[in-house]
């Protein structure tokens, strides 16, 4: 059953990766087009048609990361894992560094815990921590201040990460849908994304034997956790 099971995986990996890879150019092409009718006939449309144009190039644009993102998204189950010491406090560091512009305008408080070091594949855990902190930022912003806390906790077994906000939450009796692909648990209008970001950290984090799980409640905020196997740290040349 294990084995069938992940040669299921294996060909819906492989489906959503040849699927992704064949709409990416036409998609473009939608979106190349559209802007070269907006530069060359734009004058002589009138102003609802330049609003039609524009929404079509949006949509395409949309349409093309969600598809870049799924693409992205099909190859984390194809990509080796390359092992290495981690010191996931530099990591979550580098990811508030690199994130500046989306939150340095707001009043946002950061309560970085001190971080162990884990094993595991740096650039993979890079972007399950960048998705987690992304998504605090963005589903705190209407909080004044809002608050991230980022923490861990150890036991003989596994190393546990958390991401806490203080933003809009959400209802725990759909929390088995949050880390599914294209599973929303806001509208599009209220918070934007593709719904590939949770589903990304959950594979991530299943690649490296671990597990993921969330707690959270409407208007009183949302936490994250990913808990990884401890693992003999490798030797350093």
């Amino acid at each position: 059953h294990v084995r069938s099971r992940r040669q299921r995986q294996m060909c819906i990996r492989d489906s959503s990766y040849s699927v992704s890879h064949d709409l990416r150019a036409p998609l473009r092409h939608i979106a190349g087009y559209a802007e070269l009718l907006s530069d060359f006939e734009g004058a002589k449309l009138s102003d609802r048609g330049v609003r039609f144009l524009e929404h079509i190039a949006e949509s395409a644009r949309f349409a093309g990361t969600l598809v870049d993102n799924l693409l992205s998204f099909s190859q984390m189950g194809r990509s080796a894992l390359r092992f290495t010491d981690v010191n996931l406090q530099a990591l979550v560091e580098s990811i508030r560094e690199e994130m500046k512009p989306d939150y340095q305008s707001r009043n946002l408080e950061w309560h970085i815990q001190p971080l162990p070091r884990v094993v595991g594949d740096a650039a993979f855990l890079h972007l399950a921590l960048r998705n987690l902190l992304a998504n605090a930022i963005k589903y705190s912003r209407e909080r004044n201040p809002a608050v991230i806390v980022v923490g861990a906790q150890e036991n003989d077994e596994e190393v546990i990460v958390f991401v806490r906000d203080n933003g809009v939450g959400f209802n725990m009796e759909y929390v088995d849908k949050l880390f599914g692909v294209f599973q929303r648990l806001h509208r599009m209008e209220e918070f934007e994304g593709t719904g590939i970001g949770l589903a990304s950290v959950r594979r991530i984090i299943e690649r490296h034997d671990g597990r993921v799980w969330a707690e959270g409640k409407i208007n009183q905020g949302a936490s994250f956790y990913f808990a990884l196997p401890k693992r003999k740290h490798p030797a350093i040349s």
